[in-house]
């Protein structure tokens, strides 16, 4: 019996949904394989090696596109290492544990799936790639806090911190560090800024973010924002001059005052 030497209609559909890089890859491997098979009855001259060397290479491009494609490339966003931090204080290592996450976002796309919330074992566990999912911007700066070593505990009884941005204020004024943007307060790197903070019976807070610096001729600090929307859905981005929320629906929400770490 015959083979039939066409591909299947599985490996056509399967080589159809390939990346053009990997299709491409593979064309220019079966083209140097034809070329160099030719060469073998044409010419005995030494260049003729030179062929399956090139097929080898290639072949090693093509197999390592194939793995990536199958495997994701996206950075970890590993924060520094503790040799890194040695020189700095606490409030130099908040802004560089923030600072190394900038531009990770929630996975998927266009969920709040994020590994802050998973840190804290906080969140839903609706995502699947073992991450949870919740708002995240207090997840995110409670995080930084304790990976630069501030002292507080996650949890939800009153002066915790959690995902709820109003705990930063809560917890502000429970330990002596809440600033109001009204009282000239200076804001210094690490700090958190909060914004729509509204004291009705039930508190809650809008969004924060942890400060990098707050210059004297802007009415707003720089800050790094977790959760934020103004460069994609649900990452983490950097702001200027930020007097408004980066979250969401809460744009309208302005800058209320500062929670600096203990």
């Amino acid at each position: 019996m015959t083979q039939d030497p066409r591909p299947s209609n599985r490996n056509r559909e399967r080589r159809s949904r390939e990346p053009a890089g990997i299709r491409e890859l593979r064309q220019e491997v079966g083209e140097l394989r034809r070329a160099n098979e030719r060469g073998t009855t044409r010419s005995r001259r030494p260049r003729r090696r030179f062929g399956p060397m090139l097929v080898a290479c290639l072949v090693v491009i093509l197999m390592a596109v194939m793995i990536n494609g199958a495997f994701g490339s996206s950075s970890s966003f590993t924060p520094p290492s503790n040799a890194s931090l040695a020189g700095l204080g606490v409030r130099g290592r908040i802004v560089a544990i923030a600072n190394s996450q900038v531009g990770y976002s929630a996975d998927p796309d266009h969920s709040y799936c994020n590994k802050f919330s998973a840190y804290w074992d906080a969140g839903t566990a609706e995502c699947p790639s073992g991450e949870l999912s919740e708002e995240w911007c207090a997840d995110f700066a409670a995080w930084a806090w304790r990976k630069a070593g501030v002292q507080f505990t996650y949890g939800y009884n009153p002066g915790d911190l959690n995902a709820g941005a109003v705990s930063f204020y809560e917890w502000g004024l429970d330990h002596g560090e809440w600033h109001p943007a009204t009282s000239g307060y200076v804001a210094a790197p690490g700090d958190v800024a909060i914004y729509g903070v509204s004291l009705s019976t039930d508190p809650s807070a809008a969004h924060v973010a942890i400060v990098t610096d707050d210059p004297r001729n802007q009415r707003g600090p720089d800050v790094i924002n977790g959760d934020g929307d103004r460069t994609g859905f649900s990452v983490v981005e950097t702001g200027t001059d930020q007097t408004r929320a980066d979250a969401g629906h809460h744009h309208d929400d302005t800058l209320a005052g500062y929670v600096s770490p203990t």
